[in-house]
């Protein structure tokens, strides 16, 4: 019980939880208290959890806000360095052809790995937590952790954009054959 009682972060929702499924709400008060409030619990959330990543119904929250925070890892050791980010009402406006199969994981769906599809470059718009508009162009790994955290607030995971139940892997299995060696 003092793993509950000690824990400083939000807990976060697991799969097959209904906020995960649900589409996210858009966000109209970026600079109200309670976005400014969530955007600091999602930031403590994924650096806690040691994640690149985390979307607001990940956090029990319906809002279209997600932060990505890319950093070298034991899962991800050539993922690029960026400052954490809050993307609040993301667009992707144009996506390139191509496509690249990568292995995901997920906060929410732990000890589960799955070789998953994504564009390789994506043409966004989304708004900061200062409510500026931005217009970016991201390419590889970043994009991949774009479209992932998008989908949380379209109501989606990895596991629905997996080909083929062959392309899921226990962690344990990943790390033994598939890890990235660094």
């Amino acid at each position: 019980m003092s793993y509950l009682k000690d824990k400083q972060h939000t807990d976060i929702a697991q799969l097959g939880h209904p906020v995960l499924k649900t589409p996210a709400q858009v966000v109209t008060e970026i600079q109200s208290d309670e976005c400014q409030d969530l955007i600091s619990k999602m930031m403590i959330t994924v650096e806690q959890a040691g994640g690149v990543g985390i979307a607001a119904p990940q956090i029990f929250n319906s809002k279209r806000i997600f932060i990505m925070c890319s950093k070298p890892n034991a899962r991800y050791p050539d993922a690029p360095l960026m400052e954490p980010t809050a993307i609040i009402n993301p667009e992707i406006i144009e996506a390139s052809i191509d496509k690249e199969k990568g292995w995901e994981g997920c906060l929410s769906v732990p000890s589960i790995r799955g070789l998953v599809p994504r564009h390789k470059q994506i043409k966004v718009k989304y708004y900061d937590q200062t409510g500026q508009e931005h217009h970016a162009v991201f390419t590889d790994f970043i994009a991949r952790v774009f479209q992932h955290e998008l989908d949380h607030l379209d109501g989606l995971t990895f596991v629905d954009r997996v080909e083929s139940v062959q392309d899921l892997v226990s962690e344990s299995y990943w790390y033994a054959h598939f890890a990235p060696k660094g």
